[in-house]
């Protein structure tokens, strides 16, 4: 994991307005959100291991990411590069279960927090920088 310098870093906004102005640059609410904190995703590589990844906490109301509109208020963190390495195939000793099967077919990741090589940093900074510089405009 690498963190950037960022203009949105302390910056409040609007849920409802930031996800829909993310998801016009290809961001995606990342599967670890709750009702208090949460992060913007968006994959750099075509493999989609290499992550910039925008975190934020919930400053007034409540977030909940499924409804069209929240009334949230969001605080952004430090955006960050990182890097999964995932063992690619089935997991030999996955258990068989109705919930949650989707999920546990597949392996662990290997590595969770991945060295990031000098062109993805470079490929997130310059991502980040669309970012800062036509937000909510």
């Amino acid at each position: 994991m690498i963190p950037l310098q960022s203009t949105i870093t302390g910056r409040e906004e609007a849920f409802d307005a930031v996800r829909e102005y993310l998801h016009g640059m290809e961001f995606a609410l990342g599967g670890n959100w709750d009702y208090e904190h949460g992060s913007f995703d968006r994959y750099l590589d075509e493999a989609h291991k290499v992550w910039l990844r925008l975190p934020f906490e919930v400053t007034h109301g409540v977030l909940d990411g499924d409804t069209p509109e929240t009334g949230a208020i969001v605080q952004f963190g430090s955006p960050f590069v990182l890097k999964h390495i995932y063992n690619e195939g089935l997991d030999s000793e996955a258990q068989i279960r109705t919930y949650g099967a989707l999920l546990d077919q597949f392996s662990s990741p290997l590595d969770s927090d991945a060295p990031v090589e000098d062109k993805w940093v470079k490929e997130a900074k310059e991502l980040l920088h669309r970012v800062e510089s036509t937000w909510l405009q």
